[in-house]
């Protein structure tokens, strides 16, 4: 029996119809039951199967585990094509969860069975998000170009001047640079010149930061970019080895946290629900995200995650309208689409929030 559809289920319909944003997305951890299923069958040859792709309920892995499902998951997806139909199902399942605005993040592959070049994989994405477009869906999708930290200083370079190219070519649709990859691998100083660089290009920057302990050095220097917004910061504050300077530069530029609780706790880097950082910041009044990482691999949906966070810090339902309608402000998106997404949480406030 699949815990996921009882999960699903069990989710209550006010954070289903809850207008959502979800700002951080990993496309290939994105990917659904459904969609690997499809991948899996025009790929008998790799022998992959369900469970290598996908956390379940109550499992845990390690940090280093989680890297390995990704490495599954891009065998699975190594044309234009795969490319493509991962893209347009993701993007369709968030709409159906209610998110209204979506910004996905991938770091561009390429591969040389398929033909896929980096520059191919972001303009088969942005098609995908053009056709979803067209096809009249609910929800406005961006996309933040990733950087995975594991490539070193070159590619990082590379990867901002097709971001930038991407960014003026793309109308709109390029927001942002991602900084992200197995946080144990590399250190930031090698990368700070890249990132500088996507700043003064006018790319928004959100990086992960702190997602394991004892990285404040990496940390401070990050910050001193300063980053537009930080993914996970799980390590910033001193109840679990950060630093008050980290604290105090996080709180002083009023740099949103996107905070990821199951992909959190299933990933270990947090013990239990109840400890997650979100919580510090919350009380702080900081901006806090609410977002899923990796829906796929984690078997969550956002919806399922604003309700764990209320059941665990005890939100009530006004609270979670305002924490879902202040994340607009926290993302790249350009003012007016801003001010369109206000709107419309305005106008189904009355409808939904009884």
């Amino acid at each position: 029996h699949d815990s996921r559809k009882e999960m699903a289920q069990d989710v209550q319909t006010f954070y289903r119809e809850l207008p959502k944003v979800e700002l951080h997305a990993h496309l290939n951890g994105s990917v659904s039951s459904a969609t690997v299923e499809k991948l899996v069958a025009s790929k008998p040859h790799l022998n992959i199967h369900q469970n290598m792709t996908a956390i379940r309920g109550g499992q845990r892995r390690t940090l280093d585990e989680c890297f390995q499902v990704f490495k599954v998951i891009h065998q699975l997806v190594d044309s234009e094509e795969d490319v493509m139909m991962v893209a347009k199902d993701v993007i369709q399942e968030f709409a159906a969860d209610g998110v209204k605005y979506l910004e996905l993040r991938s770091t561009p592959r390429e591969d040389g069975k398929t033909g896929l070049t980096k520059r191919s994989y972001v303009q088969t994405i942005l098609e995908a998000i053009n056709q979803c477009k067209e096809d009249g869906l609910d929800i406005d999708v961006r996309f933040l170009v990733a950087v995975d930290r594991r490539n070193g200083p070159e590619v990082a370079m590379e990867t901002v001047k097709m971001a930038e190219d991407f960014m003026l070519s793309s109308d709109g649709a390029v927001v942002g640079l991602d900084l992200s990859g197995d946080p144990t691998v590399g250190h930031g100083k090698d990368l700070l010149l890249a990132l500088q660089k996507a700043k003064n290009a006018g790319l928004k920057l959100a990086l992960h930061m702190s997602e394991v302990p004892s990285q404040n050095e990496e940390s401070e220097l990050l910050l001193s970019l300063p980053p537009d917004r930080i993914g996970h910061g799980t390590f910033l504050h001193p109840e679990v080895g950060g630093a008050d300077s980290l604290v105090e530069k996080v709180r002083k530029n009023n740099i949103p946290l996107e905070l990821c609780l199951t992909s959190n706790v299933k990933g270990q880097t947090v013990p239990s629900y109840d400890k997650h950082h979100f919580l510090y910041w919350y009380q702080l009044g900081h901006p806090c995200v609410i977002c899923t990482d990796d829906k796929g691999v984690f078997c969550t949906d956002l919806s399922q995650e604003y309700q764990l966070a209320a059941s665990t810090f005890g939100l009530s339902n006004e609270a979670v309208w305002t924490l879902s309608q202040r994340a607009i402000a926290c993302s790249f998106a350009p003012q007016d689409i801003k001010n369109q997404l206000e709107q419309k949480w305005t106008k189904l406030r009355p409808q939904i929030l009884h």
